[in-house]
């Protein structure tokens, strides 16, 4: 059985809760897509989703909003997957594991099934793991299974730098990579802020240590999600907006450069573990895999942010 025709304008989004619900709303005001397909297990909130959404589109560019089933995703340019257990307060990504990657086993099973053409976008928490099991069950090629990584933690650590140094968080170039979870880290060595090295730029902005504010800059960024759970139980905007952006640079063949989770290919010595380093995404999905510029004690946790998702993946049963 040969792959299906794939519609560029088409997008499927397995799972209506919270991440899959604000996906859908963002993915319909940016225009990207001509028809959308809602999939959930409970199949009255996909019917209910799509319904709430598809009102507003008077209001939108034309789009095709309705609920579906697995039969749907055959043909779609992207298929964002966002099911599967919520993180709790006080509970880690890595905490989620057993419980999603049984999830996954199940929607894996669906997508080999229907050979399907597009590209697959992994959301879901731990999405690291997730992306390196929708890898290794999902039937399509490396390049075709992306994961959103660390594309969101990167534009909290462009807002948080950029408010602090009060400049225009757009103008900040700095990337986290490694797993989107506690053992991330941030290419200090390479960052700037329009050209100029951020540490010089601090130094023309700002007052005190150096070494202090990235500290302050890293706890901050890595407990973001902790502190939104915990005050409202889960984090979806901006992970919908991460969503979109990974979208768009998919649907209008950008080429741009985003961290995404992606299945290693030995880079830094590390292979057979799906995590977050810089990427070309186009048409065709990862077109390019970017060895990021990292000092030595970044190469150093990039390895061991690596050796923690191993672990983790050693413990899977994929059969």
């Amino acid at each position: 059985m040969s792959e299906q025709t794939v519609n560029d304008r088409k997008v499927a989004i397995i799972g209506c809760g919270f991440v899959g619900s604000a996906s859908a709303f963002a993915l319909m005001e940016s225009g990207l897509f001509s028809e959308m397909v809602l999939i959930d297990v409970d199949t009255d909130r996909a019917e209910g989703e799509a319904l709430d959404i598809s009102h507003g589109t008077a209001f939108a560019k034309p789009i095709d909003i309705h609920a579906g089933t697995y039969d749907d995703i055959a043909d779609a340019g992207v298929i964002v997957i966002t099911a599967g257990v919520g993180q709790k307060p006080g509970e880690t990504r890595i905490d989620l594991v057993n419980k999603n990657v049984a999830i996954f086993k199940g929607i894996m099973a669906e997508i080999r099934a229907r050979k399907c053409g597009g590209i697959l976008l992994v959301v879901s928490n731990p999405v690291d793991i997730l992306t390196y099991v929708s890898v290794k069950l999902s039937g399509l090629p490396e390049h075709r299974v992306i994961g959103s990584g660390t594309v969101l933690d990167t534009a909290r650590l462009k807002h948080i730098l950029g408010a602090r140094l009060g400049v225009d968080p757009r103008n900040v170039h700095a990337r986290i990579l490694g797993e989107h979870g506690d053992s991330e880290l941030i290419a200090w060595s390479s960052a700037h802020v329009a050209g100029i090295p951020l540490e010089d730029f601090y130094n023309m902005r700002a007052h005190g240590s150096y070494e202090e504010f990235r500290r302050e800059t890293s706890d901050t960024v890595r407990n973001s999600a902790y502190e939104i759970i915990a005050k409202k139980r889960a984090t979806y905007y901006g992970i919908a907006m991460a969503v979109t952006r990974i979208c768009g640079a998919i649907v209008r063949d950008e080429k741009s450069v985003l961290s995404v989770s992606n299945y290693t290919q030995g880079e830094y010595g590390i292979e057979d573990v799906a995590l977050s380093t810089p990427c070309i995404v186009g048409k065709d999905g990862i077109e390019c895999r970017m060895p990021p510029s990292l000092n030595y004690r970044e190469q150093s946790d990039l390895k061991e942010s690596a050796r923690t998702l191993k672990e983790v993946i050693a413990g899977l049963d994929l059969a």
